[in-house]
């Protein structure tokens, strides 16, 4: 089984028993947080990896510690990853549950470059064009490059549409390059 596909299977299987919970944002934002505790402190994630602290200790502590902040199934959760020694994966089950979590809601984030600065109204259009050309909510994130002269590049995914000023021009220029050279010939 490939590496990524582990932690997609759990992320998989808390986002049914989000579903089942009718709380899939708040199931998100508990996985994450635990995530975000998991990265930034490394006492908690070398006490998860250790070998030689016994499952049961883990999780015994990991009930102390979120009993009553959490659903007890979401804790259980948690002490099925213990006991199938999944518990360094957690990072990456956070960040596979909120791409399950967006794909089940129809979003999709793109990365889209732009010439100068937007404003919020521009980004609200920016947003509202692509949802409306891709049929899906669409979460833009904006970078400015000036090099690009106008114009848009999506990048969303693999996929990208590129609209500058800068690649109209390199077509344009294509085309007059390979028109004079037909016209040399004849």
């Amino acid at each position: 089984m490939r590496a990524a596909t582990v932690p997609r299977n759990y992320a998989e299987t808390l986002l049914a028993l989000a579903i089942r919970a009718e709380d899939t944002s708040g199931w998100g934002a508990m996985i994450t947080d635990v995530a975000n505790a998991v990265r930034r402190d490394v006492t908690l994630r070398r006490f998860l990896e250790s070998p030689k602290i016994a499952p049961r200790l883990k999780k015994q502590i990991l009930t102390k510690a979120l009993a009553d902040r959490v659903p007890r199934i979401f804790l259980r959760y948690l002490e099925t990853l213990i006991d199938n020694r999944r518990q360094t994966l957690i990072p990456q089950i956070a960040v596979a549950y909120t791409d399950l979590l967006e794909e089940r809601e129809g979003r999709v984030h793109a990365d889209v470059t732009v010439a100068r600065t937007v404003d919020a109204d521009g980004e609200g259009a920016i947003a509202r064009n692509l949802s409306r050309a891709l049929g899906k909510t669409v979460v833009p994130h904006v970078s400015v490059d000036p090099a690009i002269l106008g114009g848009l590049v999506v990048r969303v995914g693999d996929t990208v549409l590129d609209g500058s000023v800068r690649r109209r021009l390199a077509l344009l220029r294509r085309r007059l390059t390979a028109g004079s050279a037909t016209a040399d010939r004849a």
